[in-house]
């Protein structure tokens, strides 16, 4: 058993964590460059390098292979699906669906909007609209590569409940009547009904054209994210940021998830401040907390969102994550110790 488990740390080390190319990283700057290895620049460098290659690594295998799975999913196969189920059956697939959808809070808005006008339940959509730049398939290999698998598992089950909760009390109070008439026009349908089943060669051409399309998009807020968590774990002392985020601090939650709202970035671009936090000692609520507010709540998804929805329902919406966020924050903050 214990041969076992060592080979799964073992693999966890080399391919998600790639402890050899810390070394490979380290070694750089100590040797060629002749940083001290205790200096701080040393420690910020070598965490920049190490954590932009190790992402854009991940991220452009793990976005392929999401992609390829997504390209399954038509709009009209996804509409046939989703419509069998009612109720929190179909927030849960609606849930479900957003894992496999690797955007951010502002591309989700398009697809939640043909969404509505292919019929869908708005309780469904609501859900979709949550979870898809919340939690997806790159983002819990990426959790686990930075913390272990049962963090990101448990932020994979955390972030589906809020989801699925949020989708089904949408529903639950009838709340379409304040989304936009606009939205609601029926989209165009295929003609005939005949949908052209992709190849194995259109997936691929496929799945390679979102990961250039995505890391496009999303390359920018990396080297932000990686330089902002350098920064942090090389220069900003420890003492600072326990007095602002720390456990003992009773409103690190509420600060680190007001802070969060008003930036603008993806999870993979936030990872990276979250992994310096945690390293300097703030808690694992605390950082989850911050990490959902950047993804699910950033202010342009806010904006963008206030066009399709009227203000009621966005306040309700954004009230109902806030408050699954924050109650995230202080779970985690009290037991994760026991997961980290």
């Amino acid at each position: 058993m214990q041969l076992i488990k060592d080979f799964f740390v073992t693999l966890n080390d080399v391919l998600l964590k790639m402890t050899w190319l810390k070394t490979i990283v380290e070694s750089a700057l100590s040797n060629v460059f002749n940083l001290d290895s205790s200096s701080f620049l040393f420690n910020t460098l070598s965490f920049f390098f190490y954590d932009v290659i190790k992402i854009f690594i991940l991220l452009g295998v793990l976005i392929y292979i999401s992609s390829y799975i997504q390209s399954y999913f038509s709009p009209e196969r996804t509409k046939r699906i989703l419509t069998r189920f009612k109720g929190i059956k179909g927030n849960i697939f609606g849930a479900l669906l957003g894992t496999v959808t690797p955007f951010c809070s502002c591309s989700s808005i398009p697809i939640f909007i043909g969404f509505t006008k292919a019929g869908l339940p708005i309780g469904v959509t609501f859900s979709f609209l949550i979870s898809s730049p919340l939690v997806d398939l790159a983002s819990v290999i990426l959790l686990a590569s930075i913390f272990n698998w049962t963090v990101a598992l448990w932020y994979v089950v955390i972030g589906l409940v809020i989801a699925v909760i949020g989708g089904t009390l949408i529903d639950v109070f009838n709340l379409e009547k304040y989304v936009e008439g606009f939205v609601k026009e029926p989209g165009p349908t295929v003609e005939n009904g005949i949908v052209i089943e992709k190849t194995r060669y259109d997936r691929h051409v496929y799945a390679i054209a979102q990961v250039k399309e995505i890391m496009h998009k999303v390359w920018v807020y990396i080297l932000i994210g990686v330089g902002i968590g350098a920064i942090i774990h090389g220069y900003i002392p420890e003492s600072i940021i326990s007095y602002a985020l720390g456990e003992n601090n009773p409103f690190s939650v509420i600060i680190a998830t007001v802070l969060g709202v008003p930036m603008y970035a993806d999870i993979f671009g936030t990872l990276p401040i979250a992994e310096a936090l945690v390293l300097k000692g703030v808690g694992l609520g605390t950082v989850l907390a911050f990490m959902m507010a950047v993804t699910a709540l950033s202010l342009p998804s806010i904006i963008l969102l206030k066009k399709v929805i009227k203000p009621k329902l966005l306040m309700i919406f954004v009230s109902i994550v806030i408050v699954g966020i924050l109650i995230t924050g202080y779970v985690f903050n009290i037991f994760g110790n026991y997961l980290i």
